[in-house]
């Protein structure tokens, strides 16, 4: 399988290439050159296998330049149950939790629990194996340069990636984040990180503002020459890589394949598949997952007050030109979605034929003048594939509220969001069909506003509220956040948004 940038300028390039640079020369997002199929036979090989040995399956399928004993080493220490357990249990109690969970709730919503990692978000499903696929990458090519991971983040994305690379041999890491656009627990995580190849900075805006400083830094010629001098080169850990994106296909395939093994459904079934959506990296995934053969009826796209990926599917319009909100559900506080353009390019034509050229003239609508129209044979064919609705803070908090009081189960703000949309899908359609709805994070990350929902207090901040959330629900707060607050402070530096370049070299 090859691999080619969306924007259409390199193409017939390996999956180990495309991982180590992480962007295209061209600024586009290098995607498989076609899709793999899923057939009965597949399914019927992973339903007996353990979460790491489904990872290694399905990735072989992308990464065929990779042998399947590599692929299950780096699954088995990326998916091992010492870093996957339920909140609150010790190490020496762990239970045979080597991934996902899933928690049925109503008649047919199925809560996909992804937060059970190290840094409580599902970043890590992706962030855990990344530099392992990231490392042996960069063997395979021959490439002997020290490698600089760049990072923009909403919030979970920057410490999963701190946390997976951290002093791992020939590696780096900078994250930038929105100075005030995370939650508190999600800055002290990343501010207290540990490690002696890692760099933290805040960014003076918000995350679309992080993310165009960093693709910036990723075109910029003169900082490549500088860092090549120095046997260093930048690549990425947002799922703008494609070693980001590629483990997130797997849960959902192994969702499905839990639900057939405890009799909710019966292989062949359709579900709908539900997400909270910023970056629009997460669905996307599971779009790619449908288009290999997983039985998906609808894409449940849901957003927050920020609601440009709505406007977008309903219309066919993607306009960045609106209001910005801060919201109970940071981390999909965003207007440019990067993943976007893979979604354009897997649209805009079949596997064996795309239209790079409308996709890389879509991005340069999109650059200079903040939005982009679809044709209207692709804008019907998007909503046939998805459905779009958004939520506000005052829905998330009732959300939350509802679901904790009618089935005594605890969600975070952006599970929330996904809930209420769903719901709203539901109640529009009158569509029965089973449904997964990714659960993003622990709800202890966001406990300010989950403690609002919960009793109308509020809260200064999340580190104020994570023990009293605890007493009030009885749930164990996970392991990983519990002595958060007693950490040592090590990055503190704050830029503004036109300064990122300069302080790039004091990072890494």
């Amino acid at each position: 399988m090859n691999y080619i940038s969306t924007r259409g300028g390199e193409s017939g390039l390996r999956s180990a290439y495309a991982i180590a640079k992480g962007l295209a020369k061209d600024k586009g997002l290098y995607t498989p050159d076609r899709l793999p199929e899923l057939y009965k036979s597949d399914f019927q090989k992973m339903a007996s296998m353990d979460y790491a040995g489904r990872a290694a399956y399905i990735l072989g399928m992308f990464l065929d330049d990779f042998t399947p004993e590599e692929l299950g080493e780096y699954t088995k220490k990326a998916y091992s149950k010492e870093k996957f357990r339920r909140a609150g249990e010790p190490k020496k109690n762990a239970p045979k939790l080597d991934g996902t969970a899933i928690k049925k709730i109503g008649d047919r919503e199925y809560i996909l629990e992804l937060f059970h990692g190290p840094t409580s978000a599902f970043k890590d499903m992706a962030l855990q194996i990344l530099p392992y696929l990231l490392t042996a990458s960069l063997r395979k090519i021959g490439e002997k340069r020290t490698v600089c991971i760049l990072v923009a983040t909403s919030g979970d994305t920057g410490k999963a990636a701190l946390e997976g690379f951290r002093d791992v041999e020939g590696t780096k890491i900078a994250v930038f984040y929105p100075e005030h656009g995370v939650s508190d627990v999600q800055k002290l995580q990343m501010a207290t990180q540990k490690g002696n190849n890692v760099g933290v900075c805040a960014v003076d805006g918000n995350f679309d503002d992080a993310q165009t400083g960093v693709k910036r830094i990723f075109s910029d010629e003169k900082i490549a020459e500088k860092l090549d001098s120095e046997e260093k080169f930048l690549s990425s850990a947002n799922s703008i890589n494609w070693g980001r994106l590629a483990p997130q296909v797997v849960y959902y395939i192994s969702a499905y394949l839990d639900m057939v093994s405890s009799g909710d459904i019966s292989f062949g079934d359709k579900i709908n598949i539900c997400v909270p959506t910023g970056n629009f990296g997460n669905i996307l995934a599971a779009y790619i997952a449908g288009e290999m053969g997983l039985p998906v009826g609808r894409f449940i796209c849901a957003s927050n007050a920020n609601n440009v990926l709505t406007d977008f599917i309903n219309t066919g319009v993607y306009d960045r030109n609106r209001q910005f909100y801060k919201t109970l559900s940071p981390s999909m506080d965003i207007l440019i979605s990067s993943n976007v353009e893979r979604l354009l390019y897997y649209m805009s034509g079949s596997n064996n034929s795309h239209d790079c050229g409308f996709v890389a003239s879509a991005m340069e609508s999109l650059n200079e003048t903040g939005k982009y129209t679809l044709p209207e044979n692709m804008a019907k064919s998007l909503r046939e594939r998805f459905f779009a609705g958004c939520c506000d803070d005052e829905d998330t908090k009732s959300t939350i509220k509802d679901v904790f009081e009618n089935e005594d189960y605890l969600i975070d703000t952006h599970t929330a969001v996904a809930v209420k949309v769903y719901r709203d899908y539901a109640l529009e359609t009158g569509d029965k069909t089973p449904t997964v709805i990714a659960s993003t994070a622990s709800a202890f990350k966001f406990s300010a506003g989950v403690m609002e929902a919960l009793t109308g207090k509020t809260y200064e901040n999340d580190l104020d509220s994570i023990d009293a959330l605890s007493e009030y629900t009885g749930e164990a707060v996970p392991g990983p956040l519990s002595g958060l607050k007693n950490l040592s402070v090590r990055f503190k530096g704050s830029v503004a948004k036109d300064g990122m370049k300069e302080v790039l070299s004091s990072l890494i």
